[in-house]
């Protein structure tokens, strides 16, 4: 299998030559190895000892999201399998890896590939990654997502019937006093307030009444 011995050869010319950190991130201040510089660092020395690298996509997901500023993002993930096969033999090696990316037109996709791509040839090819952290000389300052808020329910409209009831069946002064209350704070009008109050009076007098004959 004649791959691995591809593979190798590109690996020894990279450690001689390496791949510059060219492009800069001006948000987090670091520098980092941008899709050309990986492409153009690569491509004669895939050429040279016959090696390709074919991709092929396994998943994609797209969300939205929002940034600091308010503008809407696509966030995009892929899955991809990269095929690293020998033109001498037929031979070869798949290495699979995910690339993420977000951006504000229709880039999100091609930029998540290139990411995958990269990351693929730089771990493949034994290259430093330090800083790199390609999605790439822009770093999003996403928005933090709101919890949504809790849904208040509208207080029941007061059964005056049935307020009544609970006081006139209660088993204490105190009860009947407690089921008043609670049925005044509810109340609409004074119509309800009169009906409410008349309830716990004629309570109240019975319970007077009783506590007298004994």
């Amino acid at each position: 299998m004649k791959v691995y011995l591809a593979i190798n050869k590109v690996q020894l010319a990279l450690s001689k030559q390496g791949i510059t950190k060219a492009n800069r991130n001006q948000q987090q201040g670091y520098n980092f190895r941008g899709i050309d510089d990986v492409f153009n660092a690569l491509s004669p020395l895939l050429a040279e000892h016959g090696l390709c690298i074919l991709p092929r996509v396994i998943s994609r997901t797209c969300d939205e999201r929002i940034n600091a500023k308010g503008t809407v993002l696509l966030y995009v993930t892929v899955e991809v399998e990269f095929d690293f096969i020998s033109a001498e033999d037929g031979s070869k090696h798949t290495v699979k890896t995910f690339g993420e990316a977000m951006d504000s037109g229709d880039k999100a996709t091609n930029k998540a590939m290139s990411a995958a791509y990269k990351y693929a040839a730089l771990q493949a090819f034994a290259i430093p990654t330090e800083g790199d952290n390609d999605a790439d000389a822009h770093t999003h300052q996403v928005a933090p997502q709101q919890k949504p808020q809790a849904q208040q329910l509208a207080p029941r409209p007061l059964d005056v019937q049935a307020a009544c009831k609970a006081i006139s069946e209660a088993k204490s002064l105190g009860n009947a006093k407690g089921f008043r209350d609670n049925a005044l704070s509810r109340a609409e009008n004074d119509e309800q307030r009169n009906m409410i109050n008349a309830a716990f009076n004629d309570y109240e007098n019975a319970a007077l009444a009783y506590m007298n004959k004994e």
